[in-house]
């Protein structure tokens, strides 16, 4: 349980500021011996209440962005429940090749800074094609999850002539919601194990609601390199596994 909590704690930090939640709480289920189906399904669970934290610590960021909310929230909903549906009906393992091209790119994307005078007139993705956008990542978020949170904000910071802590504390309500129909459906099929979802949660929660305040008082582009680096280290990793 003190496994976890901790790992819980380091995942919610992570999750929160760079989408790598995943990163620490996957391998501390693996560790404690659960199998990898269940381990999958238990963290999809968890990380609800680190979305629980990070959305109620990005409330100064998600001021004004209520209709974008509401605009994307419901593409992230709809994709997370499609994503649930996938997983349950084919392996999640078919996505295993392709995962850490995207999860690279994704990453590559974050060091992009748009200069001032473009940010609006001129942004990288065309902002009418961000639905189906949201929608594409919280299909993957909730079929495989890996870095999809790195995926979104990439997304947001290509598209939105926002400040990195606005597009971020929004990317944590979109992947918040995607990842909570994924973890209804997984609930339902009754295949978690709550004596490890239970104290993983309650880590993801208190790292959730602390990482919204720690990017408010950094540097976006020490942020931006820290999230990529992040990012690129996880595709590598996912690669050799993939291929090796």
């Amino acid at each position: 349980m003190l496994l976890l909590l901790v790992a819980g704690v380091a995942g919610g930090l992570t999750g929160s500021i760079a989408g790598l939640a995943s990163l620490t709480t996957y391998p501390a289920l693996l560790a404690v011996g659960l199998p990898p189906v269940t381990a999958n399904v238990t963290n999809t669970v968890a990380l609800v209440a680190n979305s629980i934290g990070s959305v109620s610590g990005s409330r100064p960021e998600l001021v004004g962005q209520r209709a974008r909310i509401v605009r994307l929230g419901a593409a992230g909903l709809a994709g997370g429940i499609a994503g649930g549906v996938l997983l349950l009906l084919t392996p999640a393992g078919s996505f295993e090749r392709i995962v850490p091209f995207l999860i690279a790119l994704g990453s590559a994307t974050i060091l992009v800074e748009r200069r001032p005078d473009v940010a609006v007139d001129r942004p990288h993705v065309d902002p009418h094609l961000l639905p189906l956008g949201v929608f594409v990542i919280g299909v993957y978020g909730g079929y495989f999850g890996a870095a999809a949170g790195v995926l979104m904000l990439a997304l947001l910071l290509a598209a939105l002539p926002e400040t990195l802590p606005r597009c971020n504390g929004l990317k944590n309500v979109l992947m918040g919601g995607a990842n909570a129909v994924a973890a209804i459906l997984f609930v339902v099929v009754g295949r978690i194990d709550w004596t490890a979802a239970l104290p993983l949660a309650a880590g993801l929660f208190l790292g959730g609601r602390v990482g919204p305040v720690v990017v408010r008082h950094s540097p976006a582009r020490v942020l931006r390199v820290l999230i990529a680096l992040g990012g690129l280290g996880l595709a590598v990793y996912l690669g050799v596994k993939a291929y090796g």
